[in-house]
């Protein structure tokens, strides 16, 4: 069996920078087991599958090694996709999910993504764990639905950050998301998910739903500018409205091509 498979650098301007997804179009869903392999053979941090339902699309995500409830990058992959390779009409795609309905709407440049929001609380438990794990000072420790996030006091003690993965493995949680105060945006950001396979996610939109909520509540505002500072980089522009966030970013074509499946 042959499928069309598409990599896409999201929230990127040009190729080679933001956070590279994998897209494979379906008519119909393959066994989990063959979708884990092609995420596994593929070795970015995800790879989505897509098929046609109603009058949207029905969406999964794959890390390496498992099935994800959420991944804004490779949703946003996905809809770039649709609306420029396959060439589907409209300035709106709806995709269902293990998180409910996202839509991603199509921009003038970029695209915009309606996603849940998950307000981070206070997390008592680990703080010394996390001190450890990251080698910084932390100055707050929240957790949010699946994620840990670390306040740390400047962007520059984010960007030199080394942490120990085997210490964050051990973590309970999906991974944790360091953030401070950005020197030319609101808020930065880097994000670890080695239990996940992914040592260091490139650019995570679904870690900006739970961070974006923290910094609207420090900043006294809705509308946050956003950098996740890892090697590749990549903006996330935030728009809080009551429980949903929208997450803007632009995609840019990597590669096409076909894979061969036994």
């Amino acid at each position: 069996m042959q499928l069309p498979i598409y990599q896409v650098d999201a929230f990127a301007e040009r190729v080679f920078e933001g956070n590279p997804a994998a897209v494979v179009p379906l008519s119909s869903w393959l066994p989990d087991e063959t979708m884990q392999a092609i995420a596994m053979e593929n070795q970015l941090s995800e790879t989505a599958f897509f098929l046609p339902e109603g009058e949207g699309y029905a969406l999964r995500w794959f890390t390496p090694t498992t099935e994800v409830d959420l991944c804004g990058h490779a949703t946003l992959a996905t809809a770039h996709v649709l609306f420029t390779e396959e060439g589907v009409p409209g300035e709106s795609i709806r995709f269902s999910s293990r998180s409910g309905i996202l839509t991603v709407n199509r921009l003038e440049r970029g695209y915009s993504m309606d996603f849940p929001l998950d307000r981070p609380g206070p997390a008592s438990e680990l703080p010394a764990e996390v001190t450890e794990a990251l080698g910084a000072t932390v100055k707050e420790v929240l957790r949010g639905r699946e994620d840990l996030v670390a306040v740390l006091e400047s962007e520059s003690e984010v960007r030199s950050l080394a942490p120990a993965m085997e210490n964050i493995r051990r973590l309970d949680a999906r991974g944790i998301l360091v953030t401070a105060p950005g020197d030319g945006c609101d808020f930065v950001s880097r994000c670890f998910f080695p239990r996940f396979g992914i040592d260091e996610d490139p650019v995570t939109g679904s870690a900006h739903t739970t961070l974006a909520p923290f910094w609207a509540e420090v900043l006294k505002t809705n509308s946050l500018s956003a950098r996740q500072i890892s090697e590749r980089g990549g903006n996330v522009h935030c728009h809080i409205e009551g429980d949903r966030i929208s997450l803007s970013g632009n995609a840019v074509t990597y590669l096409q091509g076909r894979i061969l499946v036994p």
